[in-house]
């Protein structure tokens, strides 16, 4: 710096006028002098590293479902028949055992109380004769025919009164009713779909996970679950069932998950959210922020033991949170570059940061 001033010094005629403009020259030289950055280790990139790590990490998986009935029933006629009686509409709330539906059933009861009269004559019949052949008044042949004739007219009685049954049709279980296809009046063939009926306190949903994931999940294991419609509140759930079968083209299996307890405004068909909380079993993982990607496929920028950065080729496997696990390419105790990626090439001198384990 004195060289400088001894410079202008000599350069420029020291007068009122002038002395503010060497000032002003010395302080910016000062300025840019200070401000000039220092390059550590002779000109090293700064990076900050991660370890390489074998590890068991908890995994987070959000999966979207469907909310279904556990019990939901399609209410068909097995007797045809005109309808006399519908009381129920869509939301509707039923009891168990409440007649939903009641078809005119006039036809069947003159049929039956015809075939509970035909049963009594076949009984008279069977008494008589059975009295008399000890009398050899009747051969035992006659008194085997009116057994016969008893046998089928207490099955045709049998039959009828079945068949009344179904005339009137009862509630599974309690529930809403959900869908109404005829009204009173009508003529349903056999085998109509008159109703839907489901319990609304009992709801499931079935979700497709990733066969990766699919194999730390066991029925039993709770979960936490956010249906869209409603509001951020989280709702137990439990795995009920995990299906066998792996779809090969997707490689995600199915699972059932229940919901806990009933919740007010949930319905079949909503969207809802399912968080899935997994410890998996010791891997090998490093932080997914060290991951790169180029026309080649997936690689990280190690950094060796002489501080230079060296271009490696990895795979990767399942991605827990920050986390995400390394198949191929890298071992345990590695330094992968995490941040301070620009102008990183093969064999460039870095000066390394290791970031902490949080």
């Amino acid at each position: 710096m004195p060289n400088v001033f001894s410079y202008f010094m000599s350069q420029v005629p020291l007068t009122s006028r002038s002395i503010p403009v060497i000032l002003f020259i010395l302080i910016s030289a000062c300025s840019d002098e200070q401000q000039r950055p220092s390059q550590p280790n002779g000109g090293a990139s700064l990076v900050e590293t991660a370890e390489v790590t074998r590890e068991a990490l908890q995994s987070n998986q959000i999966v979207t479902g469907i909310l279904q009935a556990v019990q939901q029933v399609r209410v068909f006629n097995q007797e045809s028949g005109r309808i006399i009686k519908l009381p129920f509409y869509p939301g509707d709330r039923v009891k168990k055992d409440d007649v939903l539906v009641e078809i005119d059933d006039r036809l069947l009861r003159s049929q039956f109380d015809k075939a509970r009269s035909s049963l009594k004559q076949t009984q008279l019949d069977h008494k008589r004769l059975k009295s008399i052949v000890p009398r050899k008044l009747a051969s035992e042949d006659e008194l085997n025919r009116a057994q016969t004739n008893v046998e089928l007219a207490q099955a045709e009685v049998t039959l009828i009164e079945t068949q009344l049954g179904y005339t009137r049709i009862k509630a599974p279980f309690k529930g809403v009713i959900s869908e109404r296809h005829v009204e009173p009046g009508d003529v349903a063939p056999v085998h109509s779909h008159l109703l839907s009926i489901f319990d609304p306190d009992k709801l499931k949903i079935e979700l497709d996970v990733s066969e990766l994931v699919l194999n730390q999940l066991k029925t039993g294991d709770t979960v936490s679950i956010r249906i869209d419609a409603l509001d951020d509140k989280l709702w137990p759930g439990t795995i009920n069932r995990i299906y066998p079968a792996i779809d090969s083209s997707t490689h995600q299996g199915k699972i059932e998950v229940i919901i806990s307890e009933a919740i007010a405004g949930a319905r079949p068909g909503q969207l809802c959210r399912v968080q899935l909380s997994t410890q998996t079993s010791p891997r090998l993982t490093m932080p997914f922020s060290a991951l790169r990607h180029n026309n080649q496929g997936e690689f990280v920028f190690l950094v060796n033991a002489e501080n230079k950065i060296t271009f490696s080729p990895v795979k990767t496997g399942l991605l827990m949170g920050e986390r995400i696990e390394v198949l191929s390419g890298l071992q345990p105790g590695d330094q992968v570059v995490t941040k301070g990626f620009q102008g990183l090439r093969d064999g460039k001198a870095v000066n390394p940061v290791t970031k902490k384990a949080p």
